[in-house]
């Protein structure tokens, strides 16, 4: 059986702006509250007043007066749709500050209903959202019980219908019209109309009426579009308060990379950067990007290169709220794992450089690696990028480093000598290239020291003259 989850947000105009309870706010639409915080309410602000009222109320009182921001409403409430996408696949945001979730389908992985609604409420309160929920078997009749004191108890059961008749006739905010009518004939809660007959009451309301109720019900299909997660991560936290040092800021970091990370397993996906934004109390936004070598999605990973971030991070101003963007997806890879590893094995090469580069920046780390070119001294490139060019497979008879520059070597009694006598014991591999500019012929040979290193010779053909090109370990 169908279960929904309504999940309403009856404070995400204020809260979508600031969770602060420091100081009386209130929220403006068409120069009335449309809502006002806890502190504002103590004053006697309540909705439906004029500006000029609640100026009047406030009296000396610090007040901070908001226009309402629809678009800040709809970036939170795709916000937490990303979020309740990690508890259900099958789900949409409904009207402007509702979610509709279908747990039906999901109540095995939660073991309980309990279980599922505990991890819904946890983490709304994370957040710092104030909710009203409904349970029942529809989609409006849930979000109809989220008007009700007993929206989560109703459940799923058959007494979510006798929930519903206590309910005022108001709440139809679709059909102002005829709901005054119903009004006037002495018609006040959804029970009194539900047990007229249908067609008596499609004739004073009409049909569209009667269609919501059947969908209220039941009876009809009610059909909306799932929500598809977006081709980006966007998430942010709302302090409510200045944040004046690092360490403050790393509990919101925990939540929101835990709630990133959680989006790219679902939808299978990976990163490589992320960005965080620190939104300062004079609304000025400071980014900061932190950047990995592979793309993962290990939160706890991602949490230690933001840290090395932060502890070289100076605030210059308190911060008041946090935003985490990731923009850059990759389609997930499954790491190899050695099954059969010690526990105690020592820390992968490319998360030291990971750690090296955000703790000292990427200039300071260089990656060396070998071009598709025929010349050995081009062939080396010296990168202080993340990502090096990709390693070309060479000969493992050659050395990886060379001199900054041939030295040449001296022959004496049929021998040649660099620093010692040394003894030819591989080669020739000859290399010509470069015709079009300067032409270069080659032959390398490997000799050995009297001491037992190892160099790399060539014969300059054209020169007629030997020289020290690199050496082995």
């Amino acid at each position: 059986m169908s279960l929904w989850l309504c999940l309403r947000f009856p404070q995400l105009p204020l809260q979508c702006q600031t969770q602060t309870e420091e100081q009386p706010v209130v929220v403006l639409a068409r120069q009335r509250v449309l809502r006002a915080n806890d502190c504002a309410a103590s004053l006697g602000i309540r909705e439906g007043m004029t500006g000029a009222t609640v100026r009047a109320l406030a009296g000396s009182e610090p007040l901070q007066l908001l226009a309402r921001n629809p678009e800040a409403e709809q970036r939170c409430l795709q916000q937490l749709c990303c979020w309740a996408y990690s508890i259900t696949p099958t789900l949409h945001p409904w009207r402007e500050d509702c979610l509709q979730l279908e747990i039906g389908g999901c109540l095995t992985l939660f073991r309980s209903l309990e279980a599922l609604l505990e991890t819904v409420h946890s983490g709304i309160h994370l957040r710092g959202y104030r909710l009203e929920a409904g349970l029942a078997p529809t989609p409006k009749a849930a979000w109809l019980l989220s008007f009700s004191n007993r929206g989560l108890a109703a459940g799923g059961g058959g007494d979510w219908q006798e929930k519903l008749s206590t309910l005022p006739l108001s709440l139809l905010h679709d059909f102002p019209q005829e709901v005054a009518a119903l009004h006037r004939a002495g018609l006040q809660q959804l029970g009194d109309i539900l047990a007229l007959p249908e067609a008596a009451l499609g004739r004073r309301c009409g049909k569209a009426f009667i269609h919501w109720l059947r969908q209220m019900l039941g009876r009809e299909a009610d059909l909306q579009p799932d929500y598809r997660p977006p081709d980006h991560f966007s998430d942010q936290y709302v302090f409510g308060y200045e944040i004046r040092t690092t360490a403050e800021l790393l509990p919101a970091v925990r939540q929101l990379l835990q709630a990133l990370c959680g989006f790219l397993r679902q939808t299978q996906l990976q990163t490589q950067e992320i960005e965080w934004q620190l939104v300062a109390v004079d609304r000025q936004v400071r980014c900061l990007q932190v950047r990995s070598s592979s793309g993962h999605s290990d939160w706890e990973n991602w949490y230690q290169l933001t840290r090395l971030q932060l502890d070289r991070l100076q605030l210059r101003t308190g911060i008041e709220g946090l935003a985490l963007e990731c923009r850059q997806l990759l389609a997930g890879r499954s790491a190899s794992i050695d099954l059969f590893s010690p526990h105690n094995q020592r820390e992968p090469m490319q998360a030291l450089l990971d750690r090296l580069r955000n703790r000292l920046g990427l200039q300071a780390i260089l990656t060396i690696s070998c071009r598709d070119e025929h010349l050995p001294e081009l062939a080396l490139h010296v990168s202080s990028e993340a990502t090096a060019p990709a390693a070309t497979q060479t000969s493992s008879r050659r050395p990886f480093w060379l001199l900054p520059e041939p030295q040449p070597v001296r022959w004496l009694q049929g021998q040649p000598h660099w620093q010692g006598a040394l003894q030819l014991i591989g080669g020739p591999e000859r290399i010509e290239d470069n015709w079009w500019q300067e032409p270069v012929s080659r032959d390398y040979y490997i000799a050995r020291g009297t001491r037992g290193q190892y160099y790399w010779l060539f014969h300059d053909r054209l020169r007629q003259q030997w020289y020290v090109h690199g050496l082995f370990a």
